[in-house]
C-alpha cells in the first residue's frame, strides 16, 4: 500500500474528483488530507490562487485551507483519506478544538503545523504534549526568515514559519511521547552540515554528511522525515550516495509524501535503488 502522508484539500487546482484521479494514476492508496489554519496576512497572498480559504469568508474561523473540506473529502471517500486537522496553538480554544475534532471526528493526524509562531512556546508544547497523549502524529512546516525574503515591506518583508532546528530539538525533549515530522525549506536544509539553508530556501551542491536531522535521527526517535514537496525532494536529491546511507541507516524514520500531485517522490525513490530489505 501506498500512503501519501501529505496533501491538502482543493490544492493547486485539484478537487475531489481531481485529486482521486491523480492518485490513481500514481496508484497511491491513501492520502493524508491535512487543514492549514493560518489567518489572511500570515501567508503569501500568492497562495489564493491555488487554496479555498479564501472562498470560505464567511466562515466563523478564516483560514488558508479550512478542517471542514479536508472532512468533506474524507466522509466521500473515506476509504481513500485519513482526516487530519491542527488548530492554530495561538487559539485560546486550540486543545480543545483539538479534542473536538479527536473525539467527534476521530482525525488521525494533527497538521498542519504552519504558524508564524515558535513552535517550541508553551502555548504550541501544550498541543503537542496532548497529540502524544492521543496519539496524534505531528506534521510540522519550517521556514527561515532570511531564506524567504520577499523583497517588499508589505505584507510582510519574509515568510517565516516555527523558528529554528533548534527549536525542533526542544520540541522533541520536550514532547518525548509525541511523533514529529519535519517537513519543509526550514528542516530540509539542515540534511547537510553547513548553514546554507539560513539565506536559502535550496541549497544545492553535495552533501556535508553529519547534519542536523542526522544528529536529530541519532538523539531523539520521536522525528520523523516528512520527504514532500520540492523541498525533500531537492534535499534527498543532492548527494544520492549519502541520502542511501542516510535511508539505509533510518529506513524506518523517512515517510513517502508529496504535498502537490507529481511523482517526483516516487521516482527518486526508485532511482536511489535503496535495498529491499
Amino acid at each position: 500500500m501506498i500512503i501519501d502522508a501529505h496533501n491538502h484539500p482543493d490544492w493547486h487546482g485539484h478537487d475531489l474528483e481531481k485529486t482521486l484521479a491523480n492518485m490513481d494514476r500514481y496508484g497511491i492508496d491513501k492520502a493524508w488530507m491535512l487543514s492549514w489554519e493560518a489567518p489572511p496576512g500570515d501567508y503569501d497572498p500568492n497562495y489564493l490562487s491555488v487554496l479555498n480559504g479564501p472562498l470560505f469568508g464567511n466562515s466563523p474561523i478564516q483560514s488558508a485551507i479550512p478542517f471542514d473540506r479536508c472532512l468533506a473529502y474524507v466522509q466521500k471517500a473515506p476509504e481513500r483519506f485519513v482526516l487530519g486537522y491542527a488548530p492554530n496553538p495561538a487559539r485560546l480554544d486550540a486543545v480543545d478544538c483539538l479534542k473536538g475534532a479527536l473525539n467527534i471526528y476521530h482525525i488521525q493526524v494533527c497538521g498542519e503545523i504552519k504558524f508564524r509562531l515558535m513552535y517550541d512556546n508553551p502555548d504550541c508544547i501544550d498541543l503537542f504534549r496532548f497529540c502524544g497523549e492521543a496519539k496524534l502524529p505531528v506534521t510540522l512546516h519550517f521556514d527561515y526568515a532570511q531564506a524567504q525574503l520577499t523583497g517588499v515591506t508589505y505584507p510582510r518583508r519574509h515568510w517565516w514559519y516555527g523558528g529554528s532546528i533548534d527549536t525542533l530539538e526542544r520540541m522533541l525533549q520536550l514532547c518525548p511521547d509525541t511523533n514529529f515530522l519535519g517537513h519543509a525549506p526550514g528542516f530540509w536544509c539542515h540534511i547537510s552540515n553547513d548553514e546554507q539553508g539560513l539565506t536559502q530556501a535550496y541549497p544545492t551542491g553535495p552533501v556535508a554528511p553529519g547534519g542536523r536531522i542526522e544528529q536529530l535521527l541519532e538523539q531523539y526517535p520521536n522525528l520523523y522525515c516528512d520527504i514532500s514537496a520540492g523541498s525533500g525532494c531537492r534535499a534527498l536529491s543532492r548527494d544520492p550516495e549519502y541520502t542511501v546511507r542516510l535511508i539505509t541507516r533510518f529506513p524506518d524514520r523517512f515517510v513517502y509524501a508529496r504535498d502537490y500531485f507529481d511523482n517526483i517522490h516516487q521516482e527518486l525513490i526508485e532511482s536511489l535503488q535503496l535495498p529491499q530489505d
